[in-house]
């Protein structure tokens, strides 16, 4: 693509896109090539004051707006983004370098967050107890908040923004989106169909930029709630500088999450499972299992692991037949190797090696292939650090009790996996793991989004999740109201009431 015809990601404020005024620019770079594909501002102070003005007007009509046209204009992005599975996931595959199926899948599990949107009409339900005190009633209503912002990572540019936006906008607030700066496109596919559905000017606008953007994201006054999806180090800066300017905040960070593997499985299935969960998107998922803890038995089947981590196929996003595809940049490539090589000093067994990894036809590509580590402990850089990449840990113990002990010492607590024929082991695991979000004979515990992301302990920061009833609280406020009518020139006879009491 020659560097005239590269085209410059615009902002969207006010409902239309807008070519910023900025002189700091990034290039959108495909991963599997290297070839620059888009360029991306860093959007200026003043355009991203402009889009908060602009959330903060348009939140004055939209807030009155009625819960059933919030509710068809969800119904219509739902329906949108079908239509356009093929164009989003093209987009995503090209700047992030998952593979197409791999891409067709995290749309699909956007638009479950949008579906879920979609009943709003009793989602944002208020209660009511009629007659709680003599002729008095009591009730609720789910309010607005006002300007809403949310900071997404760059692992999934489709899904995460779906876990953000459309239930805030549902609920009645106004949103600026900063998305991630390293495949924007998709992102804003999203944000134009959402316009196409007829959300009106100003209730969704999206600048970009780095750190000082996302700062003043925290700062601004006028924003009132923010949720962001990122690493641990940026959320937990993220949660305390929005926390202190009086901001609702959520963080979902990052994880070290496990699967348990029991004697008693099905060796097939729970060893293709596990590979899918640990390689899939070249391990950039946050929910990815990167650590195998075999427990008893099941430590026999290293070799057959091993064997088909070989045989798991690298390649360019576009080729469905690969099962992973490149790294983001040359520097999580980079990051990536280097943890391998800390694993092979610090005395881990490296039994499949995914370093120096080859593509045909594909010679810049940030490939690694899908690297496996036995003999890991917990003191080891590859064991307490997020890999964030295609490199699975294995981890060998005597008993259930032994494998549930090792995961509650780790400080993450995002998703873990069992699996197991035993009701009675899986019932233990679910009980006694200390982790937000389990997995039963499913190696990705990700909810359907009708249900919350309920991560915990170090990977989360807030009482609240995105996704579920929880998204409903998160964005809402709470205004009870206790009324009593009296009748049309009753006489208020008696002594004056001086108590508080409402019998």
């Amino acid at each position: 693509m020659s560097s005239s015809s590269i085209p410059n990601i615009p902002l969207f404020i006010g409902g239309l896109p807008v070519q910023s005024k900025t002189t700091e620019w990034r290039d959108v770079v495909d991963p599997a090539t290297q070839e620059v594909v888009a360029r991306v501002p860093f959007a200026t102070g003043d355009e991203v004051r402009l889009a908060i003005s602009n959330a903060r007007d348009a939140y004055a009509s939209w807030r009155q707006t009625s819960l059933g046209q919030r509710m068809r204009i969800m119904l219509r992005l739902q329906q949108l983004i079908r239509d356009n599975v093929g164009p989003l996931s093209s987009l995503i595959t090209r700047e992030h370098g998952k593979t197409l199926p791999d891409a067709e899948g995290e749309v699909m599990r956007g638009l479950e967050a949008v579906e879920h949107a979609c009943a709003i009409t009793t989602l944002q339900q208020g209660e009511l107890a009629g007659n709680a005190a003599g002729g008095v009633d009591v009730y609720t209503r789910l309010q607005p908040l006002g300007v809403g912002a949310g900071i997404t990572a760059f692992n999934f540019p489709v899904m995460l923004p779906c876990f953000m936006f459309p239930m805030a906008i549902a609920c009645g607030n106004t949103f600026v989106l900063k998305p991630s700066e390293q495949d924007p496109s998709s992102t804003m596919l999203l944000v134009e169909l959402a316009h196409e559905a007829g959300l009106p000017p100003g209730v969704l606008n999206v600048v970009h930029g780095g750190p000082e953007v996302a700062g003043m994201l925290c700062d601004h006054p006028d924003i009132k709630a923010l949720s962001f999806i990122g690493s641990t180090a940026v959320g937990t800066q993220i949660y305390r500088r929005a926390s202190d300017a009086g901001k609702r905040v959520q963080a979902m960070m990052g994880a070290k999450n496990h699967c348990v593997v029991m004697p008693d499985a099905n060796a097939s299935q729970a060893i293709n499972h596990l590979l899918g969960s640990a390689f899939g998107a070249a391990g950039q998922r946050c929910m990815a299992n990167s650590v195998a803890v075999l427990v008893g038995a099941a430590r026999d089947w290293l070799p057959e692991i091993a064997d088909r981590t070989r045989a798991m196929r690298v390649g360019p996003g576009t080729d469905r037949e690969a099962d992973l595809g490149p790294l983001v940049s040359p520097a999580a490539k980079r990051r990536v190797e280097q943890l391998i090589d800390s694993g092979v000093e610090q005395g881990a067994t490296l039994l499949v090696d995914g370093r120096d990894c080859r593509v045909d036809g594909y010679p810049d590509g940030n490939f690694v292939g899908p690297t496996l580590f036995a003999g890991v402990s917990a003191d080891m850089d590859i064991y307490h650090q997020e890999i964030f990449g295609p490199v699975l840990c294995v981890v060998e113990v005597d008993t259930l009790e032994e494998a549930i002990r090792f995961i509650n010492a780790n400080p993450n607590g995002n998703g873990t996996s069992i699996f197991t024929s035993s009701g009675w082991a899986a019932r233990t695991f679910e009980q006694d793991i200390d982790v937000g979000q389990v997995g039963i004979n499913v190696p990705i515990p990700v909810p359907v989004a009708y249900f919350s992301f309920t991560g915990s302990r170090a990977s989360k920061l807030g009482d609240l999740g995105p996704n579920g009833k929880q998204a409903v609280q998160f964005w809402t406020q709470t205004k009870t109201v206790t009324a009593r009518w009296f009748e049309p020139d009753a006489d208020a006879a008696g002594r004056i009431n001086t108590t508080i009491s409402m019998h």
